[in-house]
C-alpha cells in the first residue's frame, strides 16, 4: 500500500487537554440543501464490510485519524491507536449491538471507513452520498475533508460528494455516536433500545448538474377527487419539466421559475384504499435527468369527530409496532417487513402505527402495495428541551426529511409530531411550529400526536389538541392505572371536537411456556383479561375512531430490568419469536372481525 503519512499526534498537548475539540464540527450540519428526489435512479451501493472501531474517547476527532492514508502497518513512521486500513470490520448496515457483544450497551462514538474507486461510479457531474439512517450523530468526512454532520437516528440524509472526490482510490470515514443527551431528539430517556450504528443502505447517486431535487404526487384535497397537484424542486438553469402518467393519459409541462414549479391537472384516477390498493406509474423529465415512482392517489380527512377516507367513513383498526428484531436489531429486512404486515392483516388490522420514530421507507413502500393505512411518527419523545432552539432545529429537520421522504405514499395518512409530552408553555410553541409545518410540507394529510390524559380532571386538556387533527390518546386502564370505567369518563368531560384514536393500550405478559407466570401481572392470562376488559369499553366509545393497541411484537428497552421484563418490553401481542402469539391476539382479532362486519354491514 503507498500513501501519504498521517502524524497522529502533531500537537499532543492540543489532543489531550482540549475539551472543545469538536468544536470545529458543530456548524456544518446536513439539512435538506443537499436532498435528492432518488425514485427510479440507479445507485451505487457501498453497503457491505467496513472497517469499524468503537471511540469511547473521541480519539478519533482528537487525532483527525480521518486524515490517515492506507500504508503498510511496516512502513508507518509514526505511532498509532488505530489503523482504518488494517482493521476490523463490520456490516453495513447493522447496528454494532449484534454485531459484538462487547458492545451490546456501548452508548458513544464509532467509525467506520470505506474506499472506493472513483472508476467505480458512474460519470456524470455530481456525486451524492446517501445515508438511510445513522444513530445518531454522524460527522462525514472524504479524502481528509470534513464535509458536515447530520443530527437523526432513522431518516436519510444527502451529502455532496463532487468536489472532494478525486481519481483514483477515494476514503470516506463516518463518525457515528449514540449518544443519548440532553439537547437531542430524543432526549435521554425513552423506552426503545439505544441502538447505534450505521444501519440502514449507503449508497452514491450520480445525477447530471440539472437534476430533480424533489417531486410531490398528490390528489387535490377538495371532495372531487378530480384533479392531481404536481409539485416540483430542480437544481439547475432548466425553465420547463415533462410530467407523465401513462395509464391516466397525462401528459405535462410544468413550467419552472427559480428551480420550482406546479401544476394542477385534471383526471380521476381510480382511488387508492385498503381495499383496493390502486398505484400508477409516473416520471419526470428534466433535461437529460428521468425519475420515476409509484403513487397511490386518496383523500383523507376530518370531518367534526369522523374520519373519512375517499368521502367514507373510516375506523382504523390498527397495531403499534416498533422497529426492533431479536437478530437484526434496528435493521429491517424485506423478510421482516413482510411477516410485520402479514401479521397485522391477519389480526385484522387495515391500519399500523409506525413508533415511536421515521421506520425504513420500504415499511411505506410496502404498505402502499398491500393496502395498510400508516401513521408515521417523530421520536419527540418524552421529556425534551423545548427551551432550545438548536433542539427545534433537529426536530424540525427530521420533520422535513420523513415527510419528503414519504409524503407520495398513499398509505401514510397521519403525520406525528410526538408522544407523552406533558403540557406547558415551551412544550405547546414547539409542537405547534412543528405541525404547521408538516401542514406546509403537506397539506393532504392529517396531523395527529399522542397525548397524555389528565387522570385527576379525567379529560383530554392538552392544548395541543387545538393545533392537530386527530386526538391520539395512550390509556393503560387496567395494567398501570386500575379503573377502566374513567376511560369513559374521559369522554364524556371532554367532548372532543374531533377524532380521537386510542393509540397505546395493553398490558405486559410472558407465556407459560416462554417461563412466564401462570396467573397475576405479566402472565398471559391476565394480559388477555385486560383486553377483553378494554374491548367491552371500547364497544361503548363513540368518539373513538381508530386504536392502535401497544404492541406487535415484543421490544428491547434496558430500561425495563424485572425477572419477567429482562431488557424486554412484554406488550407484545406476539413475543419476541414474532411467532408466538398470546391470548390478545386473538381477542383483539375477534373485536377487528366485529368492527369489520358492522363497517361493510
Amino acid at each position: 500500500m503507498a500513501g501519504r503519512e498521517h502524524d497522529p499526534v502533531g500537537d499532543g498537548h492540543e489532543i489531550l487537554h482540549n475539551e472543545d475539540f469538536e468544536a470545529a464540527y458543530r456548524a456544518k450540519i446536513i439539512g435538506q440543501d443537499t436532498w435528492l428526489f432518488t425514485g427510479g435512479r440507479n445507485a451505487s451501493s457501498l453497503d457491505g464490510k467496513w472497517s469499524f472501531v468503537h471511540d469511547l474517547h473521541f480519539n478519533g476527532l482528537r487525532s483527525r485519524w480521518f486524515e490517515m492514508e492506507p500504508i503498510a502497518p511496516e512502513d508507518r513512521v509514526f505511532p498509532y491507536d488505530w489503523d482504518p486500513f488494517n482493521s476490523d470490520t463490520v456490516q453495513v448496515p447493522s447496528n454494532w449491538q449484534l454485531q459484538d457483544p462487547h458492545l451490546y450497551l456501548f452508548e458513544g462514538a464509532a467509525w467506520y471507513v470505506r474506499s472506493f474507486n472513483r472508476s467505480d461510479l458512474p460519470v456524470g457531474e455530481r456525486h451524492l452520498l446517501r445515508i438511510g439512517a445513522a444513530a445518531y450523530e454522524c460527522k462525514v468526512f472524504l479524502n481528509g475533508t470534513y464535509l458536515g454532520r447530520h443530527q437523526g437516528a432513522s431518516t436519510p440524509f444527502f451529502v455532496d460528494l463532487t468536489e472532494t472526490l478525486r481519481e483514483g482510490e477515494n476514503h470516506l470515514f463516518l463518525c457515528v455516536d449514540n449518544l443519548r443527551t440532553l439537547d437531542r431528539v430524543p432526549m435521554r430517556h425513552t423506552d426503545w433500545f439505544n441502538y447505534g450504528g450505521v444501519y440502514r443502505e449507503v449508497e452514491v447517486f450520480t445525477v447530471p448538474s440539472e437534476a430533480v431535487r424533489d417531486m410531490f404526487v398528490s390528489l387535490v384535497p377538495d371532495g372531487t377527487f378530480s384533479k392531481i397537484r404536481v409539485e416540483i424542486e430542480c437544481d439547475g438553469q432548466g425553465s420547463e419539466a415533462e410530467f407523465h402518467i401513462p395509464e391516466l393519459g397525462v401528459s405535462a409541462s410544468i413550467q419552472l421559475q427559480e428551480g420550482r414549479g406546479e401544476i394542477e391537472i385534471e383526471a380521476r384516477p381510480e382511488l387508492w384504499s385498503p381495499e383496493t390498493p390502486k398505484l400508477y406509474d409516473v416520471s419526470l423529465a428534466y433535461g437529460i435527468d428521468r425519475v420515476t415512482d409509484r403513487v397511490g392517489f386518496r383523500e383523507i380527512r376530518r370531518e367534526g369527530t369522523e374520519l373519512l377516507l375517499n368521502g367514507k367513513p373510516l375506523f382504523l383498526r390498527g397495531v403499534a409496532v416498533h422497529e426492533d428484531d431479536e437478530t437484526l436489531g434496528k435493521v429491517s429486512s424485506k423478510a421482516d417487513l413482510e411477516r410485520r404486515f402479514n401479521h397485522a392483516r391477519e389480526l385484522g388490522c387495515n391500519f399500523v402505527r409506525l413508533a415511536h420514530y421515521p421506520h425504513h421507507e420500504d415499511a411505506a413502500i410496502l404498505a402502499d402495495e398491500l393496502g395498510i393505512l400508516l401513521w408515521e411518527e417523530l421520536p419527540v419523545y418524552w421529556a425534551i428541551d423545548f427551551l432550545n432552539p438548536d433542539t427545534f432545529v433537529d426536530a424540525e429537520n427530521q420533520l422535513c426529511e420523513l415527510v419528503r421522504r414519504d409524503r407520495n405514499r398513499a398509505s401514510v395518512i397521519i403525520w406525528s409530531v410526538g408522544n407523552e409530552n406533558p403540557d406547558s408553555d415551551p412544550r405547546f410553541d414547539f409542537m405547534s411550529k412543528l405541525a404547521n409545518k408538516a401542514r406546509a410540507l403537506d397539506p393532504t394529510r392529517l396531523i395527529s400526536a399522542a397525548c397524555l390524559v389528565d387522570l385527576e380532571k379525567l379529560q383530554i386538556a392538552d392544548r395541543l389538541a387545538s393545533v392537530i387533527d386527530v386526538i391520539g390518546i395512550n390509556e393503560y386502564f387496567g395494567w398501570y392505572f386500575p379503573n377502566y370505567e374513567e376511560l369513559i369518563a374521559i369522554g364524556s368531560n371532554s367532548s372532543p371536537d374531533r377524532p380521537v384514536v386510542i393509540t397505546e393500550t395493553g398490558a405486559d405478559a410472558v407465556t407459560p411456556a416462554m417461563g412466564g407466570p401462570e396467573r397475576g401481572r405479566f402472565s398471559e392470562d391476565y394480559m388477555a383479561d385486560v383486553y377483553r376488559n378494554q374491548v367491552a369499553i371500547l364497544r361503548k366509545l363513540d368518539y373513538v375512531k381508530g386504536i392502535s393497541p401497544w404492541v406487535l411484537y415484543d421490544f428491547r428497552a434496558e430500561r425495563r430490568q424485572n425477572a419477567w421484563q429482562k431488557g424486554w418490553n412484554r406488550k407484545g401481542l406476539i413475543a419476541q419469536d414474532k411467532t408466538t402469539k398470546k391470548a390478545a391476539f386473538g381477542i383483539m382479532q375477534d373485536f377487528y372481525r366485529e368492527i369489520a362486519a358492522k363497517s361493510d354491514g
